[in-house]
């Protein structure tokens, strides 16, 4: 006896899977925001069938070593700790993940991933990490080179600022007791006085530049009554 099959049904929906992302970022003021990073990772998700359940965000930490990134510490717990609901986490790219000084550092906290059965995806990178010669080689070098890129940052600011202490510019943090900070242009002629809280007005007599980036420092008020009442920090 046979049984009649309907051939018009239809198929169900694709099984979607869960998925983790992970984004960082090491200044408020950076390119890469949190984000932009999470709007090109939910664009490969959708086109890639998975499902984002958690979110490990590192605000502001710098990718250079594990310390003080308490989302990726957290994440690598979870997963060691066989926490995770996911299979998938989703990076940016390379960079995100680190820019540890050490190549294999990096690619260890990948490892611990990967042997708990969970893989690592960079959405904005041009290879699969699926683990062919190809892109072991491709993901070798951008490690390298995410390290790299802050070495030769932290140089090109040292010199930077020794130019600059060189030209006659102070470096530092806020002006010392009794001397307030002073904008000044090109030609190193008063723009304006730098007040607590961001606050300016307008120069009110020349004075020679002592601050990086056009700020100098210029004598305090002469009495107590000059003194105006400054905002909290």
């Amino acid at each position: 006896m046979t049984q009649a099959i309907n051939s018009s049904a239809e198929p169900g929906p694709a099984q979607t899977i869960r998925a983790a992302q992970y984004v960082r970022m090491s200044t408020e003021h950076q390119k890469y925001s949190t984000e932009n990073q999470a709007e090109i990772i939910a664009r490969y998700a959708a086109q890639r069938g998975f499902e984002i359940v958690e979110t490990y965000a590192d605000n502001g930490k710098s990718g250079l070593r594990l310390d003080g990134r308490d989302a990726l510490k957290r994440l690598i717990a979870d997963v060691q700790a066989g926490r995770t609901d996911f299979k998938v986490v989703l990076v940016y790219d390379v960079s995100r993940w680190g820019r540890f000084q050490d190549a294999d550092e990096s690619a260890y906290y990948e490892f611990l991933c990967r042997e708990a059965g969970i893989s690592i995806h960079y959405c904005a990178e041009q290879f699969e990490n699926d683990g062919s010669l190809s892109t072991t080689i491709i993901k070798s070098m951008k490690r390298a080179m995410a390290g790299e890129y802050s070495r030769e940052l932290s140089v090109k600011v040292f010199t930077g600022q020794c130019r600059l202490i060189g030209l006659g510019y102070r470096q530092g943090g806020p002006a010392g007791y009794g001397l307030r900070r002073q904008l000044v242009d090109e030609q190193r002629q008063p723009k304006a006085t730098l007040m607590r809280g961001g606050a300016q007005e307008p120069a009110d007599r020349p004075s020679g530049p002592d601050a990086r980036s056009g700020r100098g420092d210029r004598p305090g008020p002469a009495h107590l009554s000059d003194v105006r009442p400054q905002p909290p920090l």
